[in-house]
């Protein structure tokens, strides 16, 4: 009994320290804390999805940001921003639940057929190159969504919050992949599409954190790479934070090409769009560019002015340079930022119904390969409405009432009709019965969302 007990002991204690070294590797690579050999793969199958894993350290990182943030005297992150940059990311993940990693395949074509020389996958110095390689192709990728203005239309996404926080870090465009990725495609002459894969995915878990006013100065990593210092000149709409730091994860790249700038205590950075859109409604939010780019292009009857209205700079028009007249950009100065102050009881309802559609997503995003395509689109459509018409309440706008009503009917139908009579499933049936009934009084004008007053 004794040695039972002791060997239960022992597997308890090992349990417990795999658990406690699989959440510091967890952590570690959020900051590109890795140890080469033991993320060296073969096949591009065979590298789990770190990004997909790493949703519980995003959440884990803007709590504590938001703590940091309140005890310095900040209002931290606010609950409507915070929340639409989180349904960006799991906009973008739908996407690639959807597409199902296919604008890689391009990548491990090119490689298969044209490499020009044969790293070793399992060696270190592959692990180390593909890194550098990654982040050196990434710098022309961003540094291009900042100066192509089709390209912009999609990365603009990402500059949309007036506030700067980890939660701007997964604020991502649904189409950004597609477009940025032949910026990669060079590496696969040499890297192994596997080396890709993981690195890339290094890249963008590095550059959520750093996406922070927590964390004023790195003191001499300053130098070599990219920080929350020089990612807030990046974010400003101010007109020296214009088209600078597109560094990933090194700012080296910054230096060497012409486009560095640290930032000044001198000025108030202002984050966001130069014409910053007031809305909560990622569906809106990823897509209203792309029209203003289209209606660009219409005002023009020369060919070539229209081919310069898309691959030209976001400021250029005609008789100017291709980013566009350095004096005829506006400087912005620091402004209010757009908010819908709601009732507590609605935030706390939006909540509850937000908490389910993010579990409606992770459920997703663990079975979708057992599933058939069209049970995936569904499944996507329920989430990108859902998450439509909860922004759209955030923004307290007039038509997300019968929206609401409409949702919540459906899924009280599709909730009784797929999880039956058992507890969950009655549970859910009456939360979203009640919903439904609730915004049909709302509409009636019997029970109305009466605006929470500024707190300043």
């Amino acid at each position: 009994m004794a040695s039972d007990y002791s060997f239960m002991n022992a597997t308890a204690s090992n349990g417990y320290s795999d658990a406690v070294s699989e959440h510091l590797k967890g952590v570690g690579r959020m900051f590109y804390i890795h140890y080469p050999h033991e993320t060296l793969y073969e096949k591009k199958e065979d590298v789990p999805n770190f990004f997909r894993q790493s949703w519980p350290y995003f959440f884990i990182f803007m709590i504590l940001e938001h703590i940091v943030l309140r005890l310095k005297g900040s209002k931290g992150i606010r609950l409507n921003d915070g929340i639409t940059s989180i349904s960006h990311g799991i906009l973008q993940e739908c996407g690639r639940l959807v597409w199902r990693g296919a604008e890689s395949y391009s990548y491990t074509w090119i490689y298969a057929n044209y490499r020009l020389v044969e790293l070793p996958w399992n060696h270190t110095f592959t692990w180390y190159a593909a890194a550098i390689g990654v982040d050196f192709c990434y710098y022309w990728m961003h540094r291009a969504c900042h100066e192509v203005h089709i390209l912009w239309a999609q990365h603009q996404v990402h500059h949309t919050s007036e506030d700067f926080n980890m939660g701007v870090g997964i604020r991502q465009s649904v189409l950004q992949g597609w477009c940025g990725f032949i910026f990669y495609l060079p590496l696969a002459l040499a890297i192994p599409p596997a080396q890709f894969v993981m690195h890339h995915q290094f890249s963008y878990l590095y550059m959520f954190w750093i996406h922070t006013e927590a964390i004023k100065s790195l003191g001499p990593l300053e130098y070599i790479l990219n920080t929350p210092s020089h990612h807030r000149v990046h974010h400003g709409s101010n007109k020296y934070c214009l088209d600078v730091n597109y560094g990933g994860v090194l700012i080296i790249w910054d230096r060497l090409f012409g486009t560095f700038r640290p930032e000044t205590d001198k000025v108030e950075i202002v984050y966001g769009l130069i014409y910053n859109q007031p809305s909560f409604n990622p569906l809106y939010l990823q897509g209203f560019y792309t029209g203003y780019v289209v209606e660009k292009v219409r005002k023009f009857t020369a060919f070539s002015d229209k081919l310069k209205a898309v691959f030209y700079g976001p400021s250029w028009e005609p008789g100017t340079p291709r980013l566009g007249d350095e004096d005829m950009k506006v400087d912005i100065l620091p402004r209010e930022k757009y908010d819908i102050y709601l009732p507590t009881w609605c935030n706390v309802y939006l909540v509850l119904h937000y908490a389910i559609v993010l579990y409606g997503f992770f459920e997703l995003a663990g079975r979708y390969m057992g599933m058939t395509p069209i049970s995936v689109l569904i499944f996507v459509f329920y989430i990108i409405s859902s998450l439509t018409i909860i922004g759209m309440l955030f923004d307290n706008s007039k038509y997300a009432p019968v929206l609401e009503v409409i949702r919540c009917s459906a899924l009280a139908f599709l909730t009784r009709t797929v999880i039956g009579t058992s507890p969950l499933g009655t549970t859910l049936q009456v939360f979203y019965v009640v919903s439904a009934m609730f915004w049909c009084l709302n509409i009636l004008k019997l029970l109305e969302i009466k605006k929470a007053q500024k707190v300043e």
